[in-house]
């Protein structure tokens, strides 16, 4: 199977796992417990029709939208995602230039793999930097600090995540950063060499957001151990609330899934939610963000902008989730695939099958703007 071969999201999953080696595709591809939130979160859209109109005069579309003050040209963005130079040697490099290339934005994480000023030189278009609270409150101040100076965007604090999941296939294989492998996962790395022979001949992973902070890198620090170790689970409202008011810009919440919690972001000032369960990888048996978008929009909607991710693998998708009230949606296992199985290229292919599957979709329901989409437009059975 070769690039030119995938048509689909699953066909991008099926190309990265003949190049990766298992313990790297199964973090990427895994879920906590028993991955039933993971499988939920597609399934949720298939809950849904869509009920199109037709003779409306769709010879050309705008796929655009506003969200937090960024123009995005698409409907969807990139999610920050941990890792990136990983799952390929260009990491967010090829994120961030396919992002730029469809003209929409693109997220650093706090565990990223590419320096976060970096990307912002390279790229002018809409930067998102996801970052984690932790228990050293001045780390918390100078990582926002330097995002202002950097000329990030928008903040965007993850709230899901203050321990980590139950990820039990990378137990299975002993993942962690630094690799402390099992026999199991070590004979799955040999069985791959091209990965190991790219791996070593570019340039060292690092962590450049946090290696100035926290010893993962040459240490003993693996993922799990970040999450439970640095991450401060004492974290309260008050406490994003101070630093909505450091921030003073754009400021959104990522793992909003409950109406009262929406409402308290709305409170205290910030300017976006994200409802998101993490891919499945944190809370076993939560909601799939899908099923409470519309009441969560009917919340607070008017108020704050909503954008949902999880489950994203078609453009009817993101039109379903445009028609419940959703800004926009973003997207990681959709462009991670694509991203290990060909670099920048990959998912470029990826960004661009999702953009035209917009396009042909608006067309087929009737629409040349996003914001003629409506729950007209749906029934659910």
């Amino acid at each position: 199977m070769r690039l030119n071969d995938c048509h689909n999201f699953h066909d991008f999953r099926t190309l990265a796992r003949k190049r990766l080696p298992g313990p790297i595709f199964n973090y990427i591809d895994g879920g906590a417990d028993d991955e039933v939130t993971l499988r939920r979160n597609s399934e949720s859209f298939e809950r849904c029709d869509l009920v199109p109109s037709v003779l409306r005069g769709v010879s050309s579309v705008d796929t655009s939208v506003t969200v937090m003050g960024q123009t995005l040209a698409v409907p969807f963005y990139c999610s920050p995602t941990a890792l990136q130079r990983l799952f390929h040697h260009q990491g967010e490099r090829a994120v961030a230039a396919a992002a730029a290339r469809y003209g929409t934005m693109f997220g650093v994480s706090s565990l990223g793999t590419v320096s976060l000023e970096e990307l912002r030189k390279a790229h002018s278009g809409p930067q998102v930097y996801q970052f984690y609270f932790h228990k050293d409150r001045g780390l918390n101040r100078a990582m926002m600090a330097r995002a202002k100076e950097a000329g990030v965007n928008v903040m965007m604090l993850t709230v899901d995540s203050i321990t980590g999941g139950n990820r039990e296939r990378d137990l299975r294989t002993g993942f962690s950063i630094p690799f402390r492998l099992n026999l199991a996962g070590i004979t799955q790395f040999a069985i791959k060499p091209q990965w190991a022979l790219n791996y070593l001949t570019h340039e060292k992973f690092s962590l450049p957001q946090l290696d100035s902070h926290v010893d993962m890198g040459g240490g003993v620090m693996s993922i799990s151990r970040y999450f439970t170790e640095m991450l401060d689970p004492s974290m309260t409202w008050d406490d994003v609330a101070e630093m909505v008011r450091l921030w003073s810009g754009q400021f959104c919440l990522k793992g909003i899934m409950s109406v009262a919690d929406a409402r308290r972001a709305v409170e205290i000032g910030c300017t976006g939610i994200i409802l998101s369960n993490h891919g499945g990888r944190q809370l076993d048996g939560s909601r799939a963000a899908f099923d409470q978008l519309a009441e969560i929009v009917d919340a607070v909607g008017d108020k704050i902008d909503v954008i949902m991710d999880g489950g994203i693998q078609r453009g009817t998708h993101v039109l379903k989730a445009l028609s419940l009230g959703a800004k926009a949606v973003g997207v990681g296992r959709y462009y991670l695939y694509p991203l290990a199985a060909a670099g920048q290229p990959g998912v470029e292919r990826a960004l661009g099958q999702l953009k035209t599957e917009v396009e042909r979709g608006m067309k087929l329901m009737g629409v040349t703007t996003l914001d003629q989409l409506s729950r007209e437009n749906l029934r659910f059975r």
